[in-house]
């Protein structure tokens, strides 16, 4: 790629050159993206599925184990209303009961 030398523009015509590869940029993002999502159902339509089943399967193995709800499985035995999963950091009323001497099923639902 040439070099283009800039010094010669005053800052207005900088910013009209930048608004017009701005643009250009865009104009270009938004032709690539039609031209995949094409090539896409032109695939597809080829194998005989639809996009939406393509999707379907991905989505199942990538989402797999991802915001599942999980049931609390201890308990603050001070407050009931504390409660914990047993995943991620355990909460600081757990991490005081077992320094003080009890065990993690102490504090099992």
């Amino acid at each position: 790629m040439t070099k283009i030398d800039l010094s010669s523009y005053n800052l207005s015509e900088l910013k009209e050159l930048q608004h017009g590869i701005d643009q250009e940029i865009k104009n270009r993002q938004q032709g690539d993206l039609a031209k995949a999502r094409q090539q896409i159902l032109s695939i597809a339509q080829d194998v005989g599925v639809t996009v939406e089943e393509l999707l379907t399967v991905n989505s199942k193995k990538s989402s797999k184990g991802k915001g599942q709800k999980v049931e609390p499985q201890y308990h603050n035995p001070a407050d009931k209303g504390q409660t914990w999963t047993g995943r991620g950091r355990q909460p600081k009323w757990i991490a005081e009961g077992i320094a003080g001497g009890k065990q993690l099923a102490d504090f099992r639902i």
